[in-house]
């Protein structure tokens, strides 16, 4: 029996994207920048990438559909539900409610998950969260 090579270490990751699809993605490209003031870092004419996050980490890209959405049931195969991590959910809910964005329920604390948190949904319809880990065992940022 011949002994496998070892493998070479694994390369570090240092930045993630997540795309979402529109069509028309022009109020989705206004709602991320003008209502959650997320900083645009690449206009790329089809697609647009904001900061997410903090830290030039984590962005969110959102470019224009090619193709009708499969569901608007996030936990279906193909779906997706965009969290952002915030420490003031409260503020949150205040700041997007001021700026009349449908929100169907409060904040609330999930047991479950030992998250406080909220949906919404921007205007291509995809489902987002402002949520915090009320756990020790998330890492800090």
């Amino acid at each position: 029996m011949t002994a496998r090579p070892a493998s070479p270490p694994r390369p570090p990751i240092g930045q993630a994207v997540t795309f979402l699809y529109a069509d028309p993605p022009e109020p989705s490209w206004r709602f991320y920048q003008e209502v959650l003031g997320l900083r645009l870092v690449q206009d790329q004419g089809a697609c647009r990438i904001y900061a997410a996050a903090e830290g030039n980490t984590a962005f969110l890209g959102v470019c224009r559909a090619r193709a009708p959405r499969a569901t608007d049931n996030p936990r279906a195969v193909g779906g997706v539900v965009f969290t952002f991590v915030a420490e003031d959910v409260d503020g949150w809910y205040a700041h997007l409610s001021a700026q009349g964005v449908p929100i169907p329920h409060p904040p609330a604390l999930s047991a479950q998950y030992r998250v406080y948190h909220f949906f919404f949904r921007d205007p291509a319809g995809y489902t987002l969260e402002i949520q915090r880990f009320d756990r020790p065992d998330w890492p800090a940022p």
